[in-house]
């Protein structure tokens, strides 16, 4: 089998596809399920688009009840289930199988509770990650986590991935601005796990839940907590001569004990798409370009900026420019936000996810391209460099023979790289089926057969988002042992 093949649909499943579209329809009505080929067509990838296929239909439920019928019906169909939020993901954690119902949630992205005072927000979790600043910015309130996607990324997904952002480094990933969710397990059970209060009662599966991928249950209602907005923010871009002088200024920068709230890395081919996209004002002579944003008073800036621009001055900078306006803030995150389109202009990509301590990150970014010279391919960095959070993209030509091939290749090579300097796999886009292959480079088959158990507990059929995290030697058996007489 393929390193990111899939399994073989189950027959007997696809056969019965006209009962089971009927089954769904009665459940929330014909024009909540999609079956039409054509229209399936747009669920039959996420970001991850090397690979592709068509699920067998698509259900969109707008209640939480909805989706505990839907679940129920398909456990007594023993239907696999993709769980599916915008569908932004990076690592294929929402590509069908051909005997699959996708279960979008798009639909559900209501507002439910805003309390200030408390400091949280209650969602439906299809509404978009821009959009829950949005609900609270009236009241100068804001959501922290802020992935480049963050326009049309759903809650539910940043859940499933534990998703981070441009300023993580200060404020945490998803993880750490989640108190609670409403999630449907297989079997149609509706559990309650955490709330907007410290410490509730009972077992705490919160942590275990965020960052799971999909494979324990449905989240369809989040509880975030909401940040006061800082009284004001000041970016200042740095352009040095080459990405090893750029990495060890940041790995000085976090070894001074300075803490921005945002420490952002782009390499010359990311700078010079970047710029010519989004007319940022990036200058385009420098080989690295690191964004550095602290916030704050205004005193409080200047002494931040003050105690970093002394830091990055014992590395040459070719560039050292310091926001003077809102308009210049807002420009300089514009060329950062759009990276991972601008690079879609330029070529096929596969946007990489390996996270690795901020010391390693000049000898990392120098092996990098050394590796990408081997395998005679083009690579683009732009990163969260304050928590180590790489992603390079690695540029491919899609119509020619062999170079998808490749690109996988030097992609894998890159994350063995990361665990080999005391890494790991992934920091924000998850496992899905990119490196669920690779997960024996982190873990021994003992902690894959632990981290198994515990998806035995939740969905123990395995029905949930299959071929996904778990390398398909292993889960492909215990899908048949668990549910006995479907196809692998």
């Amino acid at each position: 089998m393929p390193a990111l093949a899939m399994p073989e649909p189950d027959a007997d499943i696809l056969d019965r596809r006209e009962t089971i579209v009927a089954g769904l329809a009665a459940l929330v009505g014909k024009d909540a399920v999609i079956h039409d080929s054509a229209a399936t067509v747009a669920y039959e990838c996420d970001a991850f688009v090397a690979y592709r296929c068509p699920p067998l239909a698509v259900v969109l439920p707008s209640t939480t009840e909805e989706v505990a019928a839907i679940l129920r019906f398909c456990s007594q169909h023993a239907l696999p289930v993709i769980p599916r939020g915008a569908g932004t993901s990076l690592a294929g954690g929402a590509l069908p199988t051909a005997d699959s119902i996708v279960l979008g949630i798009a639909r559900m992205n209501r507002v439910l509770e805003i309390d200030t005072a408390n400091r949280f927000v209650t969602v439906q979790s299809g509404i978009t990650n821009l959009a829950v600043s949005q609900a609270v910015e009236a009241d100068e309130f804001f959501y922290a986590p802020d992935p480049s996607s963050q326009l049309a990324c759903a809650i539910a997904g940043n859940i499933a991935m534990n998703s981070g952002g441009a300023h993580c480094l200060k404020y945490g990933v998803t993880t750490n601005n989640l108190l609670g969710v409403r999630m449907v397990l297989m079997n149609g059970e509706v559990v309650d796990l955490g709330g907007p209060h410290l410490d509730p009662a009972s077992l705490d599966l919160l942590g275990v839940v965020c960052g799971s991928e999909g494979q324990f249950g449905i989240v369809t209602e989040a509880t975030l907590r909401i940040l006061p907005k800082p009284e004001g923010a000041r970016p200042v871009l740095m352009g040095f001569a080459s990405n090893e002088v750029a990495g060890a200024c940041v790995a000085d920068i976090v070894r001074a004990g300075v803490l921005p709230v945002a420490l952002e890395f782009m390499d010359r081919p990311a700078v010079i798409a970047c710029e010519a996209f989004a007319q940022a004002g990036y200058p385009t002579d420098v080989e690295a370009l690191l964004i550095v944003e602290v916030e704050g008073s205004a005193e409080e800036i200047d002494e931040q900026l003050d105690r970093i621009k002394r830091v990055a001055m014992k590395h040459s900078p070719e560039v050292l420019r310091e926001s003077t306006s809102a308009v210049q803030s807002d420009l300089i995150w514009k060329g950062r936000k759009a990276a991972f389109g601008a690079m879609g202009q330029l070529a096929d990509y596969i946007c990489m996810d390996g996270t690795i301590p901020t010391s390693q990150l000049p000898h990392v970014l120098a092996r990098t391209a050394e590796m990408a010279e081997e395998y005679g391919l083009r690579v683009a960095n732009v990163f969260h460099a304050g928590d180590g959070n790489l992603h390079p993209l690695i540029l491919y030509d899609a119509n020619k023979p062999g170079d998808l091939d490749k690109c996988e290749a030097l992609g894998a090579d890159i994350l063995k790289l990361c665990v080999e300097v005391g890494g790991c796999l992934t920091g924000e886009h998850g496992v899905g089926i990119e490196k669920r292959d690779l997960m024996r480079q982190q873990f021994t088959d003992a902690d894959l057969e632990l981290q198994m158990r515990v998806k035995d507990v939740f969905d123990p059929a395995w029905l949930l988002n299959p071929a996904k995290v778990f390398p398909i030697d292993m889960s492909a058996p215990r899908r048949l042992r668990n549910a006995p007489g479907r196809a692998a």
